[in-house]
């Protein structure tokens, strides 16, 4: 089996190498701090799609004496024949020196056949300080390419460019935290143009980074599909007595409907930060507590997420519609049919009806049949209101599209605050009304594959354009 690409990240202490490391690796674990010193010893990140390795990142330690060791390397060097030897005698003479360990522990990747990728700073004023540090990666021999990283403010990139240029066969910059998922595949291919072996299994690591994001993307909308399933159907039951108390049992029951639903909402979160390997992501949004006014199912968040009584009255008419004589007509401008048009005025005036009568309530305590023993089964659930569906959806899509577009070396909270449903108006006429049958009628069973195939087609075309409407794409 061929050894895929491997690339040894070095540079000065705290100029963002772990931030790229963790980037490109896919790996949020890695540990990324402000004081100097946070790597002692290089790490191997290896990147495997469906378990075809494509690349290696080496998080090597920041130079420390890189004078001293360019001193000794010029020092012992009798011609440019014998400069690679050199260094790899420098490492062998010091492994044990702790005054050299971080600039033998950043050689020896080097010098087994790694790649360079050096990254700097270009928030700061380049410096000939660190001449010698580049020197003595030329001494190696190794083919190499350097990232300017900019961490703060500052905009010294032409100098960088200029100094760069001189050492290095290629420079390009790359903003470790805020690069977009296209920039990530640019500075693949480049790196293949540093070494002809490494052209070919980087064009086929693009491609397989490229089929895991369609793949992911799919299986993530899928994901909050099948969320909004158990949400949109869920129900508490628990027994009643005719001498128990019937409000104490609805309200222990409603607790109970809203807790499963809180749950099963950051699970759906859970798993799509899991799917997207972010492990370790701090997550702030509001809580949901039912009596702060922060809730899920708040006034608050209906205003954001959910939709007005005229939407759902057009979206319940097309929905009625649909399951009529179809839409054809209707999106033609033609006149209806006697069966689409019933069906379309029965479904507006559900949707109105449940947005107006239930639009403060999300369902009330049932009592079904007899059970054997005595006593009825008591139901809360599924919910009524048909906001629900639109909230929940609104704010999965949100934080999915979120976590998709995040890098792996961003350490600040995801922050997922009250968006604009406008998103909705990207939907072709038909889709929105699909999306309103589908929530208005979602899969009861895991068996209702019919029902589910619709949600997850509506799901699927209405995430589409929540992505166009994020990333500003015109429509």
């Amino acid at each position: 089996m061929t050894t895929p690409p491997r690339f040894a990240v070095v540079g000065h202490p705290n100029k963002g190498k772990s931030s790229i490391v963790a980037t490109l690796a896919q790996n949020d674990g890695i540990a990324i701090a402000l004081e100097p010193g946070t790597t002692r010893d290089s790490h191997r990140y290896p990147l495997s799609v469906d378990g075809h390795a494509l690349y290696e990142l080496i998080d090597t330690p920041g130079f420390q004496r890189p004078r001293k060791v360019l001193a000794w390397l010029q020092a012992h060097s009798a011609s440019a024949s014998d400069r690679a030897d050199t260094v790899r005698a420098f490492v062998t003479q010091h492994r044990d020196d702790p005054r050299f360990h971080d600039e033998c522990e950043l050689l020896t990747p080097i010098l087994d056949g790694a790649g360079i990728l050096y990254v700097v700073d270009g928030a700061v004023p380049y410096s000939p300080e660190q001449e010698a540090e580049m020197e003595i990666l030329r001494w190696t021999g190794r083919p190499s390419l350097a990232l300017i990283n900019r961490i703060g403010e500052g905009d010294h990139l032409a100098d960088w460019r200029a100094a760069l240029g001189q050492y290095f066969q290629i420079v390009r910059d790359f903003d470790a935290v805020n690069a977009p998922f296209d920039t990530h595949l640019s500075l693949l291919r480049g790196f293949g143009q540093l070494a002809p072996d490494w052209e070919a299994p980087l064009e086929e690591a693009v491609n397989h980074l490229r089929d895991q994001r369609r793949h992911r993307q799919h299986r993530a909308l899928g994901l909050i599909a099948e969320a909004l399933a158990d949400m949109l159907t869920h129900a508490e039951s628990a027994r009643f007595n005719e001498h128990d108390n019937r409000d104490a049992l609805e309200h222990d029951l409603a607790r109970r409907w809203r807790d499963r639903q809180r749950q099963r909402e950051q699970r759906l979160r859970r798993d799509v930060e899991a799917l997207y390997r972010h492990r370790h992501l701090h997550r702030r949004e509001q809580q949901l507590d039912w009596d702060a006014g922060h809730d899920l199912f708040s006034e608050q968040a209906r205003r954001a997420w959910g939709v007005s009584r005229t939407y759902l009255a057009t979206a319940g008419f097309g929905a009625g519609a649909l399951g009529g004589a179809g839409i054809d007509a209707l999106a033609a401008g033609h006149s209806l049919g006697t069966g689409a048009l019933i069906g379309g005025v029965l479904g507006a005036a559900g949707s109105l009806y449940y947005g107006g009568k239930y639009a403060d309530k999300l369902g009330t305590m049932k009592l079904l049949a007899p059970l054997a023993g005595g006593g009825r089964r008591a139901e809360f659930g599924p919910v009524r209101d048909p906001q629900f569906g639109y909230v929940v959806l609104g704010r999965a899509l949100e934080h999915w599209f979120q976590v998709s577009h995040r890098n792996h070396a961003g350490r600040d909270p995801l922050t997922l605050d009250h968006g604009d449903r406008h998103w909705l108006e990207q939907l072709p006429r038909g889709d929105r009304q699909r999306l309103q049958k589908a929530l208005q009628n979602p899969p009861r069973h895991p068996s209702d594959g019919k029902r589910r195939q619709a949600l997850e087609q509506a799901v699927e075309n209405a995430g589409g354009a929540f992505l166009e409407w994020r990333e500003g794409a015109p429509t």
